[in-house]
């Protein structure tokens, strides 16, 4: 089965819901893209409908923005 991908940015809000995330669905089912540490992805998680971050994108392309961290605008810079 494909992953979960789970979009941050590092922030206090973005860590706090990816402990959660992982607690939920098991580290196993969930890949995590800190964009602090992969810039490269961000072209992704737009092209996936990513708006803001935290943001987890299903396996069947649904996009979950959990909470509010930073909008895709604060982390291209």
């Amino acid at each position: 089965m494909k992953k979960s991908v789970f979009y941050h940015a590092g922030c206090p809000v973005c860590i706090s819901a990816e402990h959660d995330v992982i607690g939920l669905l098991g580290e196993d089912k969930v890949e995590v893209v800190h964009f602090g540490s992969d810039r490269s992805r961000i072209d992704e998680a737009e092209r996936a409908g990513v708006q803001s971050v935290p943001a987890l994108v299903t396996p069947n392309g649904n996009v979950l923005h959990i909470n509010f961290g930073a909008s895709m605008a604060d982390v291209k810079g």
